[in-house]
């Protein structure tokens, strides 16, 4: 199978006869009519039949017809964006796969609001730590962001050595719950898991068979089986119920000043170990230039959301000492 061979089924198709379609593409119409019955007995179907009227495309046809414009649509972008006649740069790229944090989001807009590049191509996307694993390890993402806990850590750097990647510390911080402002539990200073027993647990979804230690949220025994229960997509919506229900979840607890809900807060919880909050890139990688400015802004991001968290909660220690590599 040819583009050209896919040209003369299209072109047939708009002109609705063979004829006309040679007419059009200066060519003979047997040399036409060839060239598609050899690409029919390639695929072992039939484009078209042929009447007094020109042709009718049968369902097969039709079908075929689809992908042909398709592919022909592909083609032509290529030829424009790499061709010859080609007179301007191509944009530079960057991407980031990250979970669901708000400070990598914010990261994500310093680098668009001081960007002095004329032509580029950046690309954010909110994932489960698993697909930014594979993100990275795929090439679609330039870099990642996840976290390791005491629980998970072991088994999710076997992993990342299984795959040439690693990871780089941003900074360690106590877990916490998310809460709505006037949650039975926000005048608390720290809370237990028996605290929080009775009230709905709201988590993100992740595909069935996919390890717990790939969860967004920190967990914690008690939540393996909690008896209600709420599961979303997306970050926007986890707010939302966390700040109209008594819902709670559980992460890093890092909130990001015109980012983050107001109508949300975060409390410790007792007796836990720390999150390590990072990013993971193929080992042995120079990053990019792009990169490293993403790398310097999730930094800043970072230490002004532990500030900024610390800030609305005066008493509650919220950072743990010490980083792993």
């Amino acid at each position: 199978m040819t583009f050209q061979q896919l040209t003369y089924v299209v072109e047939i198709s708009k002109c609705g006869s063979i004829n006309k379609a040679a007419h059009k593409l200066f060519l003979s119409q047997s040399g036409i009519s060839t060239a598609v019955r050899e690409l029919e007995e390639e695929l072992g179907i039939q484009f078209f039949v042929r009447s007094n009227r020109g042709v009718e495309f049968t369902p097969e046809g039709k079908e075929f017809l689809s992908y042909a414009v398709s592919l022909l649509e592909q083609k032509q972008r290529i030829e424009s964006l790499y061709g010859e006649a080609r007179n301007t740069a191509a944009p530079v790229r960057f991407s980031v796969s990250t979970q669901r944090y708000p400070f990598s989001e914010d990261a994500f807009l310093r680098m668009l609001q001081n960007t002095e590049e004329n032509r580029y191509c950046f690309s954010a996307k909110e994932a489960g730590m698993d697909a930014v694993i594979d993100d990275v390890y795929d090439h679609r993402a330039d870099i990642g962001v996840i976290f390791l806990t005491e629980l998970t850590e072991k088994m999710i750097r076997r992993l990342l050595d299984s795959r040439e990647l690693e990871f780089h510390e941003v900074a360690a911080v106590a877990p916490c719950v998310y809460v709505r402002k006037n949650h039975p539990l926000a005048e608390l200073s720290t809370v237990s898991e028996a605290d929080l027993a009775g009230y709905p647990y709201v988590s993100f979804e992740h595909d069935q068979g996919v390890a717990a230690d790939f969860s967004e949220e920190y967990q914690i025994p008690s939540l393996k089986k909690p008896a209600r229960c709420i599961s979303v997509n997306n970050r926007s919506t986890m707010m939302n119920v966390l700040a109209r229900t008594d819902a709670f979840t559980t992460g890093s607890g890092l909130l990001v000043e015109n980012i983050t809900s107001q109508a949300v807060v975060t409390i410790p919880l007792s007796g836990k170990t720390c999150i390590r909050l990072g990013w993971i890139v193929p080992k042995n990688s120079k990053l990019s230039p792009l990169a490293e400015q993403f790398v310097s802004y999730l930094e800043q991001s970072v230490a002004e959301s532990i500030r900024f968290t610390e800030n609305l909660h005066q008493s509650l220690p919220k950072i743990c000492s010490g980083k792993s590599e």
